[in-house]
């Protein structure tokens, strides 16, 4: 099954979450994306387990990556902050925004594997050159006993 854009009208696979051409995300928000895309909701753990529920099967570890680039006048205005103090809004939003990419993008890896669950999440964020800010999550993939 296949979602049409809604800026660009192009198809895309239905387990996408951005347009292949325009890159534009299908859902406004994380919750629209459990709500809509997945038909339950999949659990997320930081911990091995679920709290209260047994693991049946892992059905392996699953991945998500984004990959954020920051303009110059952002890098600019971030290292005036870092001189002056206080908080860089921007660079904080940026990570929130990549944060989610690239939880949705694990998300659908496992939703593709059928798991009721994703446990053992584990969070990184690197930078790239001197511009860019790659964020990656992995965990494993599970089924859940009823």
């Amino acid at each position: 099954m296949s979602w049409k854009c809604e800026s660009c009208e192009a198809f895309n696979d239905e387990i996408h979450t951005r347009c292949w051409s325009c890159k534009k995300p299908r859902f406004q928000s994380p919750e629209e994306f459990h709500t809509q895309a997945l038909k339950e909701p999949i659990l997320c753990s930081t911990t091995p387990e679920v709290p209260g529920r047994e693991i049946s099967s892992p059905l392996g570890i699953v991945f998500g990556e984004a990959i954020l680039g920051a303009n110059i006048l952002r890098d600019l205005l971030a290292g005036v902050r870092d001189i002056v103090g206080g908080r860089s809004g921007t660079y904080e939003h940026k990570l929130r925004e990549g944060r989610k990419v690239a939880m949705q993008d694990m998300l659908e890896e496992a939703s593709s594997l059928g798991a009721d669950a994703v446990v053992g999440i584990d969070l990184d964020y690197e930078t790239v050159g001197q511009t860019m800010l790659m964020i990656c999550v992995s965990g494993t993939a599970v089924k859940l006993k009823p």
